[in-house]
């Protein structure tokens, strides 16, 4: 049985999908973006607040599901620029500690949602 995770402390969906599906023990995330849950407005001041909300997003979507960064177990990040990769890769290490850090795959792709330079999505267990 699928449970339905929302929190209106990370933006809402606005499409058919939601913010993460709980089935059993394993959260499933939708992607997270730099958008900012209160206004609506994309967080793009630089590739490092970018990805910081991002990661903020991310940690209040494990929160509705009791849950947090050391319950992940997986990580894909896309990337619009593979120069961006250790800006990124310094605040998303730092949400983790190294000696538990999740699986990740790094992937550059040809665009994302809203012309956003970042998007992370993850898969957590209780």
């Amino acid at each position: 049985m699928k449970k339905i995770i929302f929190t209106d402390k990370a933006p809402a969906p606005i499409g058919p999908y939601n913010q993460a599906v709980l089935v059993g023990n394993t959260l499933y995330t939708s992607g997270q973006i730099a958008l900012h849950p209160q206004t609506g407005e994309l967080v793009l001041d630089d590739i490092e607040t970018e990805t910081k909300q991002v990661m903020e997003n991310m940690k209040a979507v494990l929160e509705a599901a009791d849950m947090t960064f050391e319950n992940i177990i997986k990580t894909t990040i896309f990337i619009m620029d593979m120069k961006d990769f250790a800006k990124i890769n310094g605040v998303y290490g730092s949400y983790f500690d190294e000696n538990s850090a999740p699986a990740r795959e790094t992937v550059q792709v040809a665009g994302l949602p809203k012309g956003v330079n970042v998007e992370i999505s993850m898969v957590a267990m209780k």
